[in-house]
């Protein structure tokens, strides 16, 4: 192989993973694995699939975010109803370098692909479980969706504004921040294994990725805060607390405008652009904690201006000054902008029928090993007979389980 073939193949060429899960915390996990090489089979009940093919917009009756979800895996229907249906998963879970699943605890028990019964057989084993509340304590049998992990883990709370109830952001954040978590520990883990002796004789271990600890990871100086001086964060709309000034504002075309002057020769820099010379010369708003007392005061003066700009005029003023600002995008906005366009954020696909299909590229960027797209969402089914071919099934063999529904 040259080496620009390696590359190719992604730094994680040669690494088997098992999805065992439905939706998104563990098929994003499993999808970014896949998006940098790994060879990742995703089992799929052979009526229906993954509810996911079914969700949001769709295209021939296939959701589009299953062509970005599900890119780079190989799909195998097994019925686990079926003891050989079970079989078959336990055999590629015992081949696997790494397992990845989201169903509640106790399912994978009960079809003899926990993480102790493949660990007696294959003390290499790696799992990844991500579940709403974790492995253990008193919650751990509860069903847990990305929603419940948000609320519980603190994010809704400080989200929307004081005087409303909480607001979501508009995705699964809580999965996909899980799924992250799952990355980085399967990665860990693997690091690990190879270090103590590698596939045949390194020491695997169990990922245990709950949805709430992961967004309470995210959560900042919160405990801190609330255990030392008894401050509890609280909603506080487009505004970063404690930061000043670091706030959404409304542009004169209706245009919504980020603007983060916190820094404090940022600020400065700021209010000379905006004309207003006696706060930057204030000696008390030099600093950050000067000008937290003034929040509003700082906040309405940002807004005056913005009252008297469109949104390129206010881009344009704040980018001569080098303050940090932006337009909040749409994905029109997205899509035709220079920047997301000069980092080739886009990648151009087909479907079966030869439509074009714009997909988001993968990220992070790896000089030497990028990430790339090899197919998109497979068909429900699609690798069944070359999955199992390399396990050793005969083609009778395989029309058999077919014919038998296990398939």
């Amino acid at each position: 192989m040259t080496t620009s073939a390696a590359n190719l193949a992604g730094p994680l060429a040669g690494i088997k993973v098992l999805e065992l899960g439905t939706l998104i915390a563990g098929p994003f996990c499993a999808r970014m694995l896949a998006e940098f090489g790994a060879e990742v089979i995703k089992i799929e009940a052979p009526e229906g699939g993954d509810p996911i093919r079914q969700w949001r917009v769709l295209k021939d009756g296939t959701s589009l975010w299953w062509s970005v979800q599900a890119r780079n895996k190989k799909s195998v229907t097994l019925n686990m109803k079926d003891e050989r249906g079970r079989a078959i998963a336990r055999q590629l879970a015992l081949e696997a370098d790494i397992i990845i699943e989201n169903y509640r605890p106790g399912v994978l028990e009960k079809w003899d692909l926990g993480y102790e019964q493949l660990k007696a057989v294959n003390p290499a084993t790696i799992m990844v479980r991500l579940s709403g509340f974790g492995q253990t304590g008193p919650m751990k049998d509860l069903p847990g969706f990305g929603a419940v992990g948000e609320s519980m883990g603190g994010l809704r709370y400080v989200s929307g504004f004081p005087d409303r109830p909480p607001l979501r952001v508009g995705i699964s954040i809580g999965d996909s921040v899980a799924a992250l978590h799952g990355v980085i520990g399967a990665m860990m883990a693997l690091r690990h294994r190879d270090a103590t002796g590698g596939r045949e004789r390194g020491e695997g271990q169990m990922v245990d990725v709950a949805l709430y600890e992961s967004v309470f990871n995210l959560m900042e100086s919160l405990v801190p805060e609330y255990d030392q001086a008894g401050v509890i964060r609280e909603r506080t709309g487009g505004a970063l607390p404690g930061i000043v000034p670091s706030n959404t504002y409304t542009t004169r075309d209706g245009d919504n405008i980020v603007i983060a002057g916190n820094g404090d020769a940022i600020f400065k820099r700021l209010m000379l652009a905006i004309g207003r010379i006696d706060l930057a010369g204030d000696p008390q708003l030099a600093r950050n904690d000067g000008r937290v007392p003034r929040t509003a005061e700082i906040d309405q003066a940002i807004q005056s201006w913005c009252d008297t700009q469109d949104i390129d005029s206010a881009l344009a003023v704040l980018k001569a000054a080098d303050v940090p600002s932006s337009k909040i995008y749409s994905v029109r906005d997205m899509m035709s902008d220079p920047q997301f366009l000069a980092r080739e954020m886009f990648e151009q696909h087909h479907f079966p029928d030869g439509t074009p299909v714009k997909l988001p590229a993968i990220s992070p960027k790896l000089s030497a090993t990028p990430g790339h797209t090899k197919w998109m969402g497979p068909a429900l089914g699609q690798h069944n007979d070359e999955v199992l071919a390399a396990l050793g099934y005969s083609e009778q063999d395989i029309a058999a389980l077919r014919q038998d529904k296990v398939l």
